[in-house]
Formats: C-alpha cells, sequence, structure tokens
C-alpha cells in the first residue's frame, strides 16, 4: 500500500502561495528559448499538459511567447487555467519604471493581466550597461520604492502575486522589514549540486514559495550526465532529467525546466505517479561540489570600480 504522503505526493501537482492563489509544480522555462518560443509554448500547452509559463523581458522572446499562449488559448484552453511569470529587468528597477515596464510586458504577451511578477536581480543597471557592466553603470537600488510600486500592481489586479529572484538571506530580510505584501515567490537556481540550502530555509520559514531555475544545471555542469543521477534513473527507469525535475518536486519546490524540444518538453512533466525513493533521494542530496552555475558576475561584477568586486559580493558573501 503506498503511503499516505506518497499519494499526496503523487497528486502534488502544484503548490498553495500564501496569497491562496496555486502555482502549477511545473512550468516551462523559456531563458535562452530560440526562435521556436512560440511553438514550444503552445506545445508545452497543448499537447505535454503544462499550465505555467516562465518568462521574463530581458530575454528578449516576451512577443514570441505571447504568440504561443495566444495559439494554445484559440484551441479552447481558458486564461484562468494558465499561470504566467515574467519578470522586471534591472535597468528599470526605479519607482516610476514599474508600472510601464510591466505594461510592456502585457503588451507583448498580449494579456491583461500575470500571475507572477518577479524581480529579476536585485540590483539597478544604468540603461545601456555593459556585460560587465564599467565604473558608474551598477546604480544605487532603491529596493523598499521598487517594492511599493509592485504592490501597486496587485492592488490595480495587473499582476496577481509578486515576488523576487536571486536574492540573499539579507536581502530578503531587508525587504521583509518594509514590505506590505510579502513576497509571494523566490525563484533561485537550485539542483542537487547547488542545493541553496540558507535562502531555501529563510523562505519556508516565512512562508514563501521556492521556484527552482536551472533544476538540470547547465551545460557547464550538466547533471543529467552525473553517475549518481544516471544510477537513480536507471533503477526507477526514468530519464535523468525526469529525476532531477521530481527531486525539485519532493523538496517542496516548483521547477521551470527549459527545452526547445518537443520531446523533452513532454518528458519533463511526466513526474507524477511515482517517487523517488526516499534512500536515493539522500544520495541525490549528497552530491559534492556544490557550487553555483549562474553568478551574476559578468552582469554585475567590476574588478576594479565595484560596487561589487566578485560573486561574493554579489550574494552578500553568504554561500
Amino acid at each position: 500500500m503506498a503511503s499516505a504522503k506518497a499519494m499526496a505526493q503523487e497528486k502534488q501537482d502544484h503548490f498553495v502561495l500564501k496569497s491562496g492563489h496555486t502555482i502549477p509544480a511545473v512550468g516551462l522555462g523559456t531563458w535562452r528559448a530560440g526562435s521556436d518560443t512560440a511553438h514550444s509554448v503552445q506545445t508545452a500547452i497543448t499537447e505535454a499538459g503544462y499550465r505555467h509559463v516562465d518568462t521574463a523581458a530581458e530575454y528578449g522572446i516576451e512577443k514570441e511567447v505571447g504568440k504561443g499562449l495566444k495559439a494554445a488559448m484559440e484551441t479552447g484552453i481558458s486564461r484562468k487555467d494558465l499561470f504566467v511569470t515574467s519578470k522586471i529587468w534591472c535597468t528599470n528597477l526605479v519607482p516610476d519604471r514599474v508600472r510601464p515596464a510591466l505594461e510592456n510586458t502585457l503588451k507583448d504577451l498580449q494579456l491583461d493581466y500575470i500571475d507572477l511578477y518577479l524581480i529579476h536581480w536585485p540590483f539597478r543597471l544604468k540603461d545601456g550597461a555593459h556585460k560587465p557592466p564599467e565604473a558608474g553603470e551598477v546604480l544605487e537600488f532603491d529596493m523598499e520604492s521598487v517594492w511599493k510600486e509592485m504592490e501597486n500592481l496587485v492592488k490595480d489586479g495587473l499582476v496577481k502575486d509578486i515576488g523576487v529572484c536571486n536574492y540573499t538571506v539579507a536581502k530578503l530580510n531587508r525587504l521583509l522589514r518594509s514590505a506590505n505584501v510579502t513576497p509571494a515567490v523566490c525563484q533561485m537556481e537550485m539542483h542537487p549540486g547547488w542545493k541553496n540550502d540558507k535562502i531555501f530555509e529563510a523562505c519556508k520559514k516565512n512562508g514563501i514559495h521556492v521556484t527552482a531555475y536551472s533544476p538540470l544545471g547547465s551545460s557547464e555542469k550538466n547533471l543529467a550526465h552525473d553517475p549518481v543521477v544516471d544510477k537513480v534513473a536507471k533503477k526507477l527507469n526514468k530519464t535523468p532529467g525526469q529525476v532531477l525535475i521530481k527531486w525539485a518536486l519532493q523538496r517542496g519546490t516548483s521547477v521551470i525546466p527549459k527545452s526547445s524540444k518537443d520531446e523533452r518538453i513532454k518528458e519533463n512533466i511526466q513526474v507524477f505517479g511515482w517517487e523517488i525513493p526516499e534512500e536515493d533521494f539522500q544520495v541525490l542530496c549528497s552530491i559534492k561540489d556544490e557550487k553555483r552555475v549562474l553568478t551574476g558576475e559578468e552582469l554585475f561584477v567590476n574588478k576594479t570600480h565595484g560596487p561589487y568586486k566578485s560573486a561574493s559580493d554579489i550574494w552578500d558573501h553568504e554561500n
């Protein structure tokens, strides 16, 4: 007999946010999604059963995502059954740019509202900032005032929930001190090669849901090729990708794998109705050589002029 916990897990295709809204457990990530984005979004929704699409202004593909969403809805899928996430970019992190940035995103996505709007990174950049930034291109970020504007978007019905990405515990605590609306979601890089426990625990303590991005690691450190993951996958007769996505779900996070291959998109959501046994889950949790794949260094670090002179500075020396 399956345990009550296992049975609950099998049905866990969504999580409930602090606001009472639900977020589908698996979403389609669209970072570096390429020229087939509209097709991938439509396929994910109409053929694979995804109901959650994650995108961002900075990806430069929101128009394509919008076309895919529109095509999917034209097949009879209702907007209220979809969950769409976008993110505000660093150049717009000043109070009077928050609403115009969202309005732009809504226009590109061809939507009246989005379900979740996130601060993409907690740093403000000058328009046209270089990668890496030159002196004077990383500006003062008034987090409290920007968040107030984000809260107004919720009040005005343009956004259902608001949240953050790539935060540290220190930055999260700073935000929580002034926020009237607690972030509903914190989106972070998370996989067995970077469990990101500190921020995960801080979010749990504050009732903030966590979404894991880069669940398979990255091209530099692709966990789908890790022998430990491969061994568990063979034992369970699943793909390494499915095992990594399921690991994220069993940890209590939603997850946004990205792929532009139809087969892989379909495979990545076949993660319900089975479970990673506890002993194998623990083996995955004990993968060594933990390190961040996405450090943010090329976006924010200027080794000479600062204000951030190393990746450790970006992450408040927490990891």
